[in-house]
């Protein structure tokens, strides 16, 4: 991610691992967003903020062996462990790089720039896509993949604690989209709830041709589903944000319980869980 990044998760082991779960629930969705953005064999692809390397990982089995994956990253500590699961698996057309994107030297002839869940975490979207496409061919695909909040997540049906998790698990966004309209920036240390929905007009702001769009969601019910675990660890890692920001008491989230209870509010009522919107933009440099 670049250095202007206000990721809010943490760098621990556990946001770590975090990150790994939250790939089995997203990644068949990130994987039909790049096949549709034209992701494919021999391309060399740039991948912005690539944390624990999953987006990486998936973008080297697209690419084949006769392409290449560069993976940036600030966190030099978790790229250490991007590089374990990409040698684990065997693939020796992946290098990790750490820093801040946008003034590394790299080279300019990536025939992709790709992330996921990167430009909102960002204070500038537009202006790391307009960095993002100096590195790319003419023609090159700019792929980002976006959580979206505009229509909550819930479980359906509606049980009493689901009503309360979504309240707890939906990020505040009034005063972050009311900064955006004013200033096309976020707010510093919150993540933009609507960057899916604003991906259109990030991308015109960068000077690239208008994207074209796909929409998707995970969703999932039954005991097995790990989409429980991810939510509990997800509200673990933005609890002092939700405390700052939504006046959330941890009390009542009681967040090592979280994943149970859950479980138990979707499968006694053979219900499923709906997780946020995922949107995906791509465009292509013009010249």
């Amino acid at each position: 991610m670049n250095s202007s990044s206000s990721y809010i998760l943490g760098h621990s082991d556990r946001e770590t691992n975090r990150l790994i779960l939250q790939h089995q629930v997203f990644g068949p969705l990130t994987r039909r967003f790049f096949q549709t953005a034209g992701i494919g064999p021999g391309m060399k692809v740039l991948d912005i903020g690539s944390g624990a390397g999953d987006v990486a990982l998936l973008a080297a089995e697209m690419v084949g062996l006769q392409g290449q994956v560069v993976g940036v990253d600030m966190n030099a500590e978790i790229l250490e462990t991007a590089r374990a699961r990409t040698q684990a698996v065997g693939w020796n057309n992946v290098t990790f790089l750490a820093g801040a994107a946008e003034s590394m030297k790299l080279d300019d002839d990536f025939d992709a720039v790709i992330g996921r869940w990167v430009l909102m975490h960002v204070p500038d979207p537009a202006a790391l896509l307009q960095h993002a496409i100096t590195r790319l061919k003419t023609g090159g695909i700019v792929a980002f993949h976006e959580n979206d909040f505009t229509y909550p997540p819930t479980t359906f049906p509606l049980t009493s604690f689901s009503e309360d998790f979504n309240t707890w698990g939906i990020p505040p966004v009034n005063d972050a989209a009311r900064r955006w309209e004013d200033t096309g920036r976020q707010i510093p240390g919150r993540p933009e709830a609507q960057m899916g929905t604003k991906l259109y007009r990030t991308y015109l702001e960068a000077g690239l041709p208008g994207p074209q769009l796909m929409l998707e969601a995970a969703i999932g019910g039954g005991p097995d589903w790990p989409g429980y675990e991810l939510l509990e660890e997800t509200i673990r890692s933005l609890l002092p944000m939700l405390q700052r920001f939504a006046g959330v008491d941890p009390a009542k989230v009681d967040v090592d319980t979280l994943a149970a209870r859950l479980r138990k509010a979707v499968t006694e009522r053979n219900g499923v869980h709906m997780m946020p919107m995922m949107i995906g933009a791509w465009s292509r440099k013009a010249k």
